[in-house]
């Protein structure tokens, strides 16, 4: 099982983007997906979850601006990213979890820069 993190890219402070993580393969008893992001020479953080109930937790420093969303039948979870600050500039990665399950996906920049 892979998963395909995608919709990075260079957006202009205020801007908005929207992530997408598919899985490649089919794959079971996901509980939780999440994004995470690390910037350079930082520890990868968690920026927002959500259970397979829909059930969600965010980042307070994006709390307001983002917003996690998933599709269970497609195996997909989305991060829309509006009000973009320079501080969100990061590699943003997708992460699936379950009972013996813990994928992640390979990465997709975010700069956002004037």
């Amino acid at each position: 099982v892979q998963l395909q993190a995608s919709g990075g890219g260079l957006v202009q402070p205020g801007g908005s983007l929207r992530l997408s993580c598919a899985a490649s393969g089919r794959i079971f008893n996901i509980r939780i997906m999440g994004w995470y992001r690390q910037a350079p020479g930082k520890q990868r953080d968690l920026v927002a979850s959500i259970t397979n109930s829909g059930s969600t937790n965010y980042a307070d420093s994006v709390k307001g601006r983002f917003t996690i969303s998933r599709d269970n039948a497609k195996n997909m979870v989305y991060l829309q990213m509006n009000s973009l600050k320079p501080e969100d500039t990061a590699v943003y990665y997708c992460n699936f979890w379950g009972p013996g399950r813990d994928y992640w996906g390979q990465g997709t920049q975010v700069t956002v820069s004037s």
